[in-house]
């Protein structure tokens, strides 16, 4: 959870309730955390709200925050959208909110305000620039309910870290008027060729997140079907997109475009083991490290100037480490001694622990300690390494800059591995993804 004003407010006027609020709130949360259901519809009103609502509450219940249910748009006054954490637009439609409403959210946003949109939140308030932005994207037209496939883009983000690489399920599909890709971090999209009616060329984002103008958004195209609230899948969708939202979650939610997969999750092609234990994949794609201390290094190509990505968990109070920079070696001390490590472990000295360049480069601890996941949620880092120059980001947050000046290792050239560091530690890797970059000088 996020520690802003908006969290004092809401624990002093905790057990007020709003004007036109047309559900009890659940039981107050001992943090303080509270979530405003918007469900006001000014064009086609759909049937499953009233289970969207209850649905939304029974996850507060579980998820310890507060949620008030209201259909007056007189709620979006400053003072008032200070209470919450995050504000879910459930199936809106059309022109909800005046002038003074929208100043009142966009200011809500700029301060820090997150925002959650299901299904036809992509279906409102088409003169609103703001909002056309903030959804990420204007629903244009939808075939009928049918099943589809959803492709799983992103399974460390607590929306969709639950689902498998791919998700069965039936709801009215939107097309969307543009393509979110850009300027938004697909979580989700819809294999086209799975259903009738899908009109965007095969790229068809269906959920996706953002940080925007200071807040969080998250959006799902799903939620029409009202058998879609009390589906366990989609209720864990929805109750992780509200945990980011809040800040009760973190993850990294800048766009993200022109990767290629190293390990997609399927197959170990190209890598090899260098020393003793292994890392065991199971059948939902996970990586999990067991024994050592060795590692699997990625041997078919060494990379010069480029952006890695992987997605990463502990169990408990684990070690680990990503290398970078280091020649081909069947020796995994050669990694040690010629390359450099991004230290996964919550516990060590700060040159040691998480975030950290391995010895020689502590993270920013506070901006680490705000952007990290506990032990049993997923991180993903972004090691990003340019000449000598190396970067890392944590869920989206840059915890570490570093420059290599020692004559005898070099980042300009070398291969990348993950660390299987002993029988005590098990930690867990997908999706590890890479992008080449413009090597400076050429």
């Amino acid at each position: 959870m996020r520690t802003t004003g908006r969290l004092t407010t809401a624990a002093v006027g905790a057990a007020l309730l709003l004007g036109g609020v047309t559900q009890p709130a659940t039981p107050y949360s001992a943090d303080g955390t509270r979530v405003l259901v918007f469900s006001k519809t000014a064009g086609f009103r759909h049937d499953s709200i009233p289970d969207g609502i209850a649905a939304v509450k029974q996850l507060g219940e579980t998820g310890g925050f507060t949620v008030d249910a209201t259909e007056d748009a007189g709620a979006f006054t400053p003072s008032n959208l200070r209470q919450y954490d995050a504000v879910v637009f459930l199936s809106t439609t059309g022109d909800v909110l005046d002038a003074a409403q929208q100043s009142a959210f966009e200011d809500y946003i700029r301060r820090g305000g997150g925002y959650v949109g299901i299904h036809a939140a992509a279906d409102t308030e088409y003169d609103w620039a703001f909002y056309g932005g903030l959804a990420g994207a204007y629903f244009q037209s939808h075939p009928a309910i049918q099943p589809a496939t959803v492709n799983v883009e992103d399974r460390a983000h607590p929306a969709t870290s639950e689902l498998g690489r791919i998700w069965q399920r039936t709801d009215e599909w939107y097309n969307y008027r543009s393509n979110p890709r850009e300027r938004a971090h697909v979580l989700a999209s819809l294999d086209e060729s799975s259903y009738t009616g899908g009109t965007m060329n095969g790229d068809h984002p269906i959920a996706w997140c953002q940080n925007y103008q200071g807040g969080r958004a998250f959006y799902t195209g799903g939620g029409h079907t009202k058998e879609s609230y009390a589906d366990p899948a989609f209720r864990r969708h929805l109750l992780g997109g509200i945990r980011w939202a809040v800040g009760d979650a973190q993850a990294d939610c800048r766009p993200e475009n022109g990767y290629r997969p190293l390990f997609d999750g399927t197959s170990l092609e190209g890598w090899k083991q260098a020393g003793p234990g292994s890392f065991a994949l199971d059948a939902d794609g996970t990586l999990t490290s067991q024994g050592g201390m060795g590692l699997l290094w990625y041997a078919a190509s060494g990379f010069s100037s480029y952006s890695l990505k992987l997605d990463w968990k502990t169990a408990g109070d684990d070690n680990s480490g990503v290398f970078v920079g280091f020649p081909p070696s069947d020796d995994p001390w050669s990694a040690v001694n010629n390359g450099y490590e991004i230290q996964i472990d919550a516990t060590d000295v700060p040159e040691k622990t998480t975030g950290s360049v391995y010895g020689f480069q502590s993270a920013d601890l506070k901006k680490r300690d705000r952007a990290l996941n506990p032990p049993g949620e997923w991180n993903t880092y972004e090691i990003r390494v340019e000449g000598e120059r190396l970067r890392v980001w944590l869920n989206g947050v840059k915890i570490n800059d570093f420059t290599n000046t020692d004559p005898a290792r070099s980042l300009t050239d070398g291969h990348i591995g993950i660390q299987n560091h002993g029988a005590d530690d098990q930690v867990s890797f997908r999706d590890i993804r890479i992008k080449e970059l413009p090597v400076k000088g050429k």
